[in-house]
C-alpha cells in the first residue's frame, strides 16, 4: 500500500488542506491519505481561543465525510500530550508493516523547521518525506537531497487567517467546507 500521512493542528481544517491531500493522492498514486490531527503541536503556541482537540477532530471528520480517498487517524489525540511526528511515523510503520510505502506530507513552511524536529533523520529514513510547495516557492530545505518536492496549486488560505476572519465576524464560506463552517458557528468557535 501507498499511504500518505498528513498531520497538523487543523485549527480549523480548510480547503487548502483538502487540495494538498487531493494533489498528493493524485500525483503520488496513493491508496489513501490519512489526516492526523495533533493533540498539541510542539512547534506552535496553544492559545485560549484555539479549538479543543475534540472539536478539531470533529471538523476534520465533517470535512472528509463521504470521500473514500481520505481517512482519519486519532492516534495523536488518543495518545495525548505533545504530538511528535516520529511517534506517529513509528506507529504507522508498525500498523502497516515494512512493505507499506509511507509518504509523510507537509507544507513548504514546515520544511524550514525540519532541523528542530525530534528524530528527523529517522522520519526521513522511514518515509518518503514530501514537501508540497506552491508554484514559485524557492526555499530549499537543508534536507533537500532527502525529500520529494511536489508542486501544488497555490491557495492563499491559512488557519490563522480563517480564525481572524471568524473573530471579526467576516465570512469564511468557500475557504472552509460548508459543514465545518456550520460546526464553527454552532459551537461559537474562534469568537
Amino acid at each position: 500500500m501507498k499511504i500518505g500521512m498528513l498531520g497538523g493542528t487543523f485549527n480549523p481544517v480548510h480547503t487548502g488542506h483538502l487540495v494538498l491531500a487531493q494533489e498528493c493522492w493524485h500525483k503520488l498514486s496513493l491508496d489513501k491519505v490519512v489526516f492526523i490531527p495533533a493533540h498539541i503541536q510542539p512547534l506552535k503556541d496553544v492559545r485560549e481561543e484555539d479549538a479543543s482537540p475534540a472539536d478539531r477532530l470533529n471538523m476534520v471528520r465533517l470535512a472528509l465525510e463521504g470521500d473514500d480517498r481520505f481517512e482519519i487517524s486519532t492516534f495523536e489525540i488518543d495518545k495525548g500530550g505533545e504530538s511528535f511526528s516520529i511517534d506517529t511515523v513509528r506507529h504507522f510503520r508498525e500498523e502497516y508493516g515494512p512493505d507499506a510505502e509511507l509518504f509523510f506530507i507537509t507544507g513548504s513552511d514546515s520544511a524550514e523547521t525540519l532541523s528542530v524536529w525530534k528524530d528527523v533523520d529517522e522520519i526521513l529514513s522511514l518515509t518518503t518525506f514530501v514537501i508540497a510547495a506552491r508554484p514559485g516557492w524557492g526555499e530549499k530545505s537543508v534536507y533537500e537531497d532527502r525529500v520529494l518536492r511536489l508542486v501544488i496549486p497555490q491557495l492563499e488560505i491559512s488557519s490563522s487567517t480563517i480564525r481572524e476572519r471568524i473573530a471579526k465576524r467576516e465570512p469564511v464560506d468557500f475557504l472552509v467546507p460548508a459543514k465545518v463552517v456550520q460546526y464553527v458557528r454552532n459551537k461559537g468557535l474562534y469568537r
